[in-house]
């Protein structure tokens, strides 16, 4: 037994209702091999299937600790061997055609007719896969559905049990005995953990845009607590067997400093991911942006890439471009193909434009891209602008956040193209009145020669329903800008991993503001 869950909370899971619909067409439980053949609709709205495909249902996979799990296994119909891609989360493995996925997509403008109705939510889709000489493996993890033992959420307990998986899968007769990741948010920050425990058989790995460390990225952002986004993760902690739920939000209460045992479990050392890696990144959304970057630069891979698109993790992990380089990647990794993804720029990124003129696929060595320079503009409080020397006295700029407006501004304006890259931080002096502490929020802000403040859709609708949605949040849907939040008594800088160019905080002790 994996020892980190004696300091996990656990409550009871929720239901799984094993109707055939709430969990998708293909979910009630029934261990069996059949065919899927070309041509079939898995259900009405989604990609008839391009090929014939072998289909294994709720194999039964043994754990080290003797804990049974189940998963589903979407094959080639031949006698070749295959490599397999592994799509780890606590995501119903037959909820392709879920409800709620459904409608999800629909209301992103992407529709479903992208997706077989075989793809668990944010993996990939085995039809395609399938096609092109590839298993596709989607477990129900410990404790989902109709899976044996107890759920738990990011960190070792999960690594160790998809270790298995991949061991299990590379001794199967049809295996090729080549494993590899990939997946978007919970499936590419899995990816972490799983790919520092080196098993043998996982070859490679392609995480798109997934936090790194559950503490800083997920449940203190900035050193405030944010229950909100884990409570709605661990609506998907379903059980039919009666499992218990790792519950975060009562672990954030019983531990609210990052340097405790279960935390520290909770952040991946991408030091140990040694195999090589396909990252994906974007600048807009709060909870993977940050997580992806730091793992990016933490990697012990010698052979990485990254690309870092212009949209929404979703469009862009399923758009047909984006794939099909991913398959190049997988094919010369896990096929032995020779075409030339070895010469592929180490790093490809964005710039967002904001007014219809992103630019992408921009090839650096690093990132930042090394000709990028660093520019350091000062607050002025008397004419509230940002300018490249300091004023010569301090000048206090107050603001109430109990009223309007619950802000204080700065404004620079460009006599000529400028473009900012990079990983931007501000210092800040401030204090506050009749209080102990606070919360800062920091945003930064394009606007164009009218005072009009730009933003970007990053998926498909940009509706009306959809505007009133993002007008005053959702930035993983309308990117802003970047932002920024801290609490002031979580102010201390890590020594070791702080550098001038990122501040980094070691969330170890809550000093108050005198």
């Amino acid at each position: 037994m994996n020892r980190i869950t004696e300091k996990m909370i656990f409550k009871p899971a929720f239901e799984y209702i094993d109707n055939g619909i709430e969990h998708g067409v293909l979910s009630p439980f029934e261990t069996k091999e059949t065919i899927l053949k070309k041509g079939e609709q898995i259900a009405p709205g989604f990609k008839p299937l391009d090929c014939d495909i072998r289909y294994l249902k709720d194999v039964p996979v043994r754990m080290r600790d003797g804990v049974t799990i189940y998963t589903d296994i979407f094959l080639p119909v031949t006698t070749e061997k295959v490599p397999t891609l592994i799509a780890w989360s606590p995501y119903g493995k037959s909820a392709g055609t879920a409800p709620r996925y459904v409608n999800l997509f629909n209301m992103l403008g992407m529709g479903n007719a992208w997706s077989s109705g075989l793809t668990k939510f944010e993996a990939p889709d085995p039809a395609y896969w399938v096609q092109h000489g590839y298993a596709v493996c989607n477990p129900d993890a410990r404790g989902i559905a109709h899976s044996e033992g107890d759920i738990t959420m990011i960190g070792s307990q999960e690594a160790e049990d998809c270790y298995d998986l991949i061991e299990w899968l590379a001794a199967q007769d049809w295996s090729n005995q080549k494993t590899a990741l990939s997946g978007t948010s919970y499936l590419a920050f899995s990816q972490w953990f799983i790919a520092a425990g080196q098993p043998p058989h996982l070859t490679c790995i392609s995480p798109t845009e997934g936090l790194q460390d559950a503490y800083r990225d997920l449940a203190y952002i900035g050193g405030i607590p944010d229950p909100n986004f884990i409570q709605r993760l661990q609506v998907n902690h379903v059980s039919a067997t009666g499992a218990k739920r790792e519950d975060m939000v009562a672990e954030m209460e019983a531990y609210p400093l990052a340097n405790c045992e279960l935390w520290e479990d909770k952040s991946a050392d991408v030091s140990k991911i040694t195999i090589p890696i396909y990252v994906v990144a974007s600048y807009s959304n709060t909870l993977h942006t940050m997580g992806t970057f730091r793992a990016w630069r933490s990697l012990g891979s010698a052979e990485k890439w990254l690309r870092i698109h212009d949209t929404q993790e979703w469009p862009d992990y399923y758009d047909a471009e984006s794939t099909e380089e991913l398959r190049r990647f997988f094919d010369y990794y896990l096929l032995g193909k020779q075409n030339g993804w070895e010469k592929t720029p180490a790093v490809r990124y964005s710039i967002l434009d904001f007014m219809g003129k992103n630019r992408t696929d921009l090839v650096a060595e690093t990132f930042p891209p090394k000709e990028s320079q660093m520019q350091r503009y000062y607050m002025s409080g008397r004419t509230r602008t940002l300018q490249l020397t300091a004023d010569a006295g301090e000048f206090p700029v107050r603001y109430f956040p109990e009223a309007l407006p619950c802000r204080v501004s700065f404004q620079t304006t460009f006599e000529k193209e400028t473009t900012f890259v990079g990983y931007p931080k501000v210092k800040l002096f401030m204090e506050v009145e009749n209080a102990d502490d606070m919360d800062v929020f920091v945003w930064v802000q394009k606007i164009d020669k009218l005072g009009n403040v730009l933003s970007e859709f990053v998926v498909p609708n940009r509706n009306a329903a959809l505007q009133d949605f993002t007008q005053d949040g959702a930035s993983a849907l309308r990117y802003k800008g970047p932002s920024g939040r801290l609490r002031a008594s979580a102010r201390h800088l890590d020594p070791i991993l702080s550098s001038d160019e990122v501040p980094a905080y070691s969330f170890d002790r809550v000093e108050k503001l005198q």
